[in-house]
């Protein structure tokens, strides 16, 4: 079912065309990844789909209608890439103003315990690491049991320990309550386990399918074969039943082979190139 779709999405800024007429699905329950360079519009079309900025031109339709982010707001959690949260006031004090806001937050002990907030719930936010601030972050925009949760860049700068951690939540969340997360990251990796992704370059969709899909598209997969007589041969192949095929008739023949299967990482250069922006 459809839960949130962006249409014909423009963002005008004075010197700048940011975001150029896209259009974006996001289906109930998925996790939806936005991927591209620096640059190429994936904040600001967040931005438009959590209300912080209006766009210039197209519109939203959440649920069933087309609206407006005061008919949804109470319905989303955001995570921005810099926190917003008192750094003054506890971890404590900090999620529970916001719980305060709704007639019926979420178990507040529940997202204690899967966060592991405990040990630093009477700390001053200002006073955490990194990490431990991204997970009550997260916390706190879980407060109010939203149908979507907006993620940007969640996971810059932290250890692979804590990213872990938050994507197991997440994914343990998705599963119970049917949560729906639409992100960016630049690990790329991480986009891996979306159900649906959307690149952008220079504010437009360049390209959009499933993980699989993308894969299909825009890699290939490679067979590295090194021979017993010391002589090597790379091989591009569409799916690893070549490969198999191709190692049972050189078994005999092969010292070495390494079978990598084309990434996102591939799928990402392919389709944006490899200057830096």
């Amino acid at each position: 079912m459809k839960l949130l779709q962006a249409i014909n999405l423009t963002k005008k800024f004075p010197n700048k065309l940011a975001v150029n007429n896209i259009s974006l699905t996001i289906n109930q329950g998925e996790l939806v990844a936005l991927l591209g360079p620096n640059g190429a519009g994936k904040s600001t079309t967040l931005n438009m789909m959590i209300g912080v900025s209006q766009p210039t031109n197209g519109q939203i339709i959440f649920g069933e209608k087309s609206t407006n982010i005061k008919d949804y707001k109470t319905e989303i959690g955001v995570v921005f890439q810099g926190s917003v949260l008192d750094d003054d006031l506890t971890v404590k004090d900090n999620i529970m103003t916001r719980a305060n806001m709704y007639a019926k937050p979420v178990q507040l002990n529940s997202l204690i315990k899967k966060f592991e907030l405990e040990s630093i719930w009477k700390q001053p936010y200002c006073s955490l690491s990194g990490g431990q601030r991204r997970r009550v972050d997260i916390a706190r925009a879980l407060v109010s049991s939203p149908k979507l949760l907006f993620l940007d860049e969640p996971s810059t700068g932290l250890d692979i320990q804590t990213r872990t951690k938050i994507w197991e939540v997440l994914e343990q969340l998705r599963k119970e309550t049917g949560l729906t997360i639409v992100f960016t990251t630049h690990y790329l990796e991480e986009s891996e386990n979306a159900d649906y992704i959307y690149i952008m370059d220079q504010g437009q969709v360049i390209a959009e399918d499933t993980v699989a899909g993308l894969q299909k598209k825009y890699t290939q997969n490679v067979l590295q074969l090194d021979y017993l007589n010391g002589e090597s041969k790379t091989e591009t192949l569409d799916n690893k039943d070549e490969a198999i095929k191709i190692l049972t008739e050189n078994a005999k023949l092969l010292a070495n082979f390494e079978y990598r299967p084309g990434t996102m990482d591939d799928v990402f250069m392919n389709l944006t190139g490899k200057e830096i922006r």
